[in-house]
């Protein structure tokens, strides 16, 4: 396992127990303490986002995301590296390239107008998880161009 997957492993295994944490805190204030606090909701699904966000970069490179695995599983190892090389250049790159581009601009415009939730009590800076969408996509195309070396090396064979 590489170090960029190891690194994306603790990462999201960071945000899990973090997600964790914030929940039972929030459970705990709601039922124990009659006490209820907005940005501790918004935290929840600030961290679930980040932590989905973060964890499509990690199946891309542990090469476990969803496809149809009905025709795929009967082909050779190097049609099915031909295929992933394919739908890499296709859709994965194209895609995040957008994404990460057009995200960039959403996160910064998120920073300079102070964007926060519009809930009393909500979390500021909301500019940090509209961060996480174009750090995301950046993540996939680095786990891209990994996952596609490895099938071409799989493809040389």
């Amino acid at each position: 396992m590489s170090h960029y997957t190891r690194w994306l492993e603790r990462l999201i295994i960071g945000l899990l127990l973090l997600t964790i944490f914030n929940v039972f805190l929030d459970v705990l204030l709601r039922y124990a303490f009659n006490n209820s606090s907005i940005a501790l909701q918004e935290m929840e699904w600030h961290l679930f986002s980040a932590m989905f966000l973060l964890g499509i970069s990690y199946t891309l490179q542990k090469d476990a995301h969803v496809r149809v695995d009905i025709f795929y599983t009967k082909f050779s190892p190097q049609k099915q590296a031909l295929i992933n090389l394919i739908g890499f250049a296709l859709c994965i790159l194209p895609i995040s390239l957008l994404v990460a581009y057009y995200g960039i601009d959403f996160a910064y415009s998120a920073y300079l107008i102070n964007e926060q939730s519009g809930d009393p009590g909500g979390l500021t800076h909301r500019f940090i998880i509209k961060s996480i969408i174009p750090i995301s996509f950046i993540l996939i195309i680095i786990s891209g161009i990994l996952f596609a070396k490895n099938n071409y090396e799989v493809l040389k064979q």
